[in-house]
C-alpha cells in the first residue's frame, strides 16, 4: 500500500499524506520497544509513510539515534523532520525552558545530525518560540543553516500568528506544526488562516488527542504511571468522563463506516485541506497500519460538520503558556 502525497509550503516539500510522530518511541507515553519502534518506523516506509517526525529533546536526545538507525539504509526515501530548543531538568526530565539563540541554533542541528547519522534534515522547527529572543534572530541562524546546505526546509512549531509573519519575512517558512485535532482547535481562529496567506502547510501533531480519540482508552488508570497524559486536565476525572461522552458521536460515525474512531479522527483532519499533513504517533505496527487506513475514508460534509460541532472540556496542557510562549511582549 502506498499512501497519497501532500506537499508543505510555497517551497514545495513534497511529503507522504500521512507522516509518523515518533516521540512515544523513547518518551512520555511509557513502556516503550526498541525494536518493535525500529520495526514501525520499517513498516511505515514500507506502507508510504516517508515523513518521519522527531526532537532532540525526546528522551534526550535517544528518539533521533532511535530514528537515525532505523532509516539507515533507507534515508532517500525519507523526508526527515527535527525539531529544536526546549530544555529540560536533567534530574525530572521536564520541559524547563527554550533557547532559540543562534549560536544554540548552530550547535543544536550539529548535535541532531550526528545522532540521526545524516548530513542534512529536511524540515527543522524551532520546537517552542523563545519570549527573550526576537523570532528574526532564530529564523535568521536557521536560515544559515539552509545556506550551509544542513537543513532544507524551515518550521515552526506552536508559534503565534503573529510570529509566523514576522519570521517568514526573514526566510520562507514551509511548516507549522502545532497540535489539531477534533478536541484541540485553537489554532484555526488565527494560526491557520496565516499559514493560508501566507503559503505554510500545516502538521497537526497529537491527531488522536493523545489516544483519547481512539476509544482505547477509557481511564487514566489505562496509563503507565510515568505516563505524561496523566498532568493533562483533559484526563482529569470529570473531563474525562465528559470528553468519552463526545467520544460516543464520534463511535456511532465511525460504526457506520465500520472504521474505528481513530480512522474516523484521522479522516477528519485530512479533510481540513491538501496542505494538513497530521503525523500521528504510534509505536507498534498493529496501529500503524489502522491510522493508514485512514486515508481511504471519506467522511460526507453532514458527518464533518457534525464532528467540528464537538469541543473537548479541559485545557490541552496544565499551563497553556508552554504554547502559548510569544503571545506577550519580550521580556527585558
Amino acid at each position: 500500500m502506498t499512501t497519497t502525497t501532500r506537499t508543505l509550503g510555497r517551497s514545495g516539500l513534497p511529503v507522504s499524506a500521512l507522516g509518523l510522530g515518533c516521540m512515544g518511541m523513547t518518551w512520555a507515553y511509557g513502556p516503550t520497544d526498541r525494536a518493535e519502534s525500529i520495526a514501525t518506523i520499517h513498516r511505515a516506509l514500507d506502507l508510504g509513510v516517508t515523513f518521519l517526525d522527531t526532537a532532540d529533546v525526546y528522551g534526550d536526545g535517544e528518539n533521533e539515534k532511535l530514528v537515525g538507525e532505523a532509516i539507515a539504509g533507507r534515508r532517500d526515501e525519507v523526508v526527515l523532520a527535527t525539531k529544536f530548543g526546549i530544555l529540560v531538568d536533567p534530574v525530572t526530565g521536564r520541559p524547563t525552558r527554550v533557547d532559540g539563540s543562534p549560536g544554540y541554533v548552530r550547535a543544536a542541528i550539529d548535535r541532531s545530525l550526528v545522532r540521526l547519522g545524516v548530513d542534512h534534515v529536511d524540515l527543522y522547527y524551532q520546537h517552542r518560540p523563545d519570549p527573550d529572543i526576537p523570532v528574526e534572530e532564530t529564523v535568521g541562524a536557521m536560515a544559515e543553516l539552509v545556506t550551509a546546505g544542513k537543513v532544507r526546509h524551515l518550521g515552526l512549531s506552536e508559534a503565534s500568528a503573529a510570529t509566523i509573519r514576522r519570521a517568514a519575512a526573514v526566510h520562507p517558512i514551509t511548516a507549522v506544526q502545532s497540535e489539531w485535532s477534533l478536541f484541540s482547535r485553537d489554532i484555526e481562529k488565527a494560526v491557520v488562516p496565516a499559514c493560508r496567506e501566507l503559503g505554510i502547510g500545516l502538521v497537526p501533531y497529537s491527531p488522536l488527542g493523545r489516544g483519547l480519540l481512539t476509544g482505547a482508552l477509557t481511564s487514566v488508570d489505562d496509563l503507565a504511571a510515568d505516563d505524561f497524559r496523566r498532568t493533562q486536565p483533559r484526563w482529569q476525572a470529570d473531563n474525562l468522563a465528559a470528553n468519552l461522552e463526545l467520544l460516543g458521536q464520534v463511535r456511532s460515525i465511525a460504526a457506520r463506516y465500520r472504521a474505528t474512531p481513530a480512522q474516523v479522527a484521522l479522516a477528519w483532519v485530512l479533510a481540513r485541506g491538501e496542505d494538513v499533513v497530521p503525523i500521528p504517533g504510534t509505536k507498534r505496527r498493529r496501529y500503524l497500519q489502522h491510522n493508514v487506513e485512514s486515508l481511504r475514508l471519506a467522511l460526507t460534509t453532514e458527518d464533518l460538520d457534525r464532528l467540528s460541532d464537538l469541543h473537548a472540556v479541559g485545557e490541552r496542557y496544565p499551563d497553556m503558556s508552554w504554547v502559548e510562549r510569544d503571545t506577550a511582549p519580550l521580556r527585558s
